[in-house]
C-alpha cells in the first residue's frame, strides 16, 4: 500500500474509559473503550505510527487502558496521567447485538483534557471525538488546542443521548466542531438525534462550512459518504454478528488511513469507495468478537 506520507504519525485525542460488558451466565466483563482508545488501537493495528492524547487513571481499571493500549503498539508518551478514578460506560447488549451505555463519567481522570499538558507541533492527522468533544471543561481546552493545527481533523462526535439529552445542547457542542472538522463520521442515530429528518439540509450546510467528506454509518445497510463532488455508498459485509461494539471506531480507523494513503483531495470517486469498502470490511471483523477488538492489518487483507 502507498502513502502519501511517509512514516505518518496519528495523534488520536479523546476519551479511554472501562467498558463493562454482559457476559453469558457472568457478571459484566471489564474492557478497556471509549472512542479515542478503541480507535487508536484500531489505527496502531494497522500499522501505523499512533499516539494516544487523554487521561489516563493511576487505578486497577487504568492499568488495563494502559496495558491494552501498550500491547496494541499505542503509543502513550503523549497521554496524561491522574491519580483520579477511571471513567466507566456500563454496556447494554439488545437481541440484536447493538450497544446502548449507562456512564459513570464525574470526576474521573479520563477527561482531563487542559493546553498545559496537551502537546504543542503537528503530526500528520489528529482524530478527535467521543464524549470528550462534549465534557467540560476538557472539550473547550481540546476544541482550542486542535484550533491551533494544520492538519486533517477527522471528527467522530459518537452522539451518547444519556450523556446529555438536551438536543439543543448536544447540537450545539457538535457544531463548533463542525469548524475545525476534514472529515466527519457519524452515525445515523446520531444525526436523527441531533436534527431528525434534516438529513440533507445537515449535509449541505456542514459541507459549506468547509468539511470535505462526511461519512455516515448506517448500522446494517452500511456506509454512505457525502462530499460536494458526490454521494457514495456501499453496503455492509454480513458476518455472524457478537456485538456492535468498536465498529465505527474502526471505521473511523480506516479513514484515517485513506487520508494518509491518498490525502483528503485524493479521497473521492471510486478512491473513497475502495476506503470505504474497506472499512466494512474491518468493522465486520470487530462485529464478529466480543468487545472493541478491531483487526489488525494482516488480519483484514487476509478476509
Amino acid at each position: 500500500m502507498r502513502h502519501l506520507i511517509r512514516n505518518p504519525r496519528i495523534w488520536v485525542a479523546g476519551e479511554a474509559l472501562i467498558d463493562l460488558i454482559p457476559a453469558d451466565g457472568a457478571d459484566r466483563v471489564p474492557m478497556v473503550g471509549g472512542g479515542a482508545a478503541n480507535t487508536a488501537i484500531a489505527v496502531a493495528r494497522l500499522g501505523y505510527t499512533t499516539y494516544f492524547l487523554g487521561g489516563i487513571s493511576s487505578d486497577h481499571y487504568g492499568n488495563m487502558i494502559e496495558k491494552e493500549l501498550s500491547d496494541s503498539g499505542v503509543n502513550l508518551s503523549l497521554a496524561y496521567r491522574d491519580e483520579k478514578s477511571t471513567a466507566l460506560a456500563i454496556a447494554t447488549i439488545n437481541e440484536q447485538g447493538l450497544a446502548t451505555y449507562e456512564f459513570e463519567l464525574e470526576g474521573t481522570a479520563s477527561f482531563a483534557f487542559d493546553t498545559s499538558w496537551l502537546p504543542s507541533g503537528e503530526p500528520d492527522a489528529i482524530h478527535v471525538g467521543s464524549v470528550a468533544t462534549l465534557i467540560e471543561p476538557g472539550a473547550t481546552k481540546l476544541l482550542t488546542w486542535v484550533s491551533s493545527k494544520s492538519v486533517p481533523v477527522i471528527f467522530d462526535p459518537n452522539v451518547r443521548p444519556s450523556i446529555q439529552e438536551n438536543r439543543e445542547i448536544y447540537r450545539a457542542a457538535v457544531e463548533r466542531w463542525i469548524e475545525v472538522a476534514t472529515i466527519v463520521k457519524l452515525s445515523e442515530d446520531d444525526l436523527n438525534f441531533l436534527y431528525g429528518d434534516n438529513l440533507d439540509e445537515v449535509i449541505s450546510l456542514w459541507l459549506s462550512r468547509g468539511v470535505s467528506i462526511i461519512v455516515v454509518t448506517r448500522a446494517e445497510q452500511g456506509l454512505r459518504a457525502y462530499s460536494n463532488m458526490s454521494e457514495i455508498e456501499v453496503p455492509a459485509v454480513r458476518v455472524d454478528l457478537v456485538d456492535s461494539v468498536g465498529a465505527g471506531d474502526t471505521i473511523g480507523a480506516i479513514l484515517i488511513e485513506g487520508v494518509l494513503v491518498h490525502g483528503i483531495a485524493g479521497m473521492v470517486g471510486d478512491t473513497l469507495k475502495s476506503v470505504m469498502e474497506r472499512a466494512v470490511k474491518a468493522a465486520a471483523i470487530t462485529c464478529s468478537r466480543a468487545g472493541a477488538n478491531p483487526p489488525t492489518r494482516e488480519e483484514l487483507e487476509a478476509s
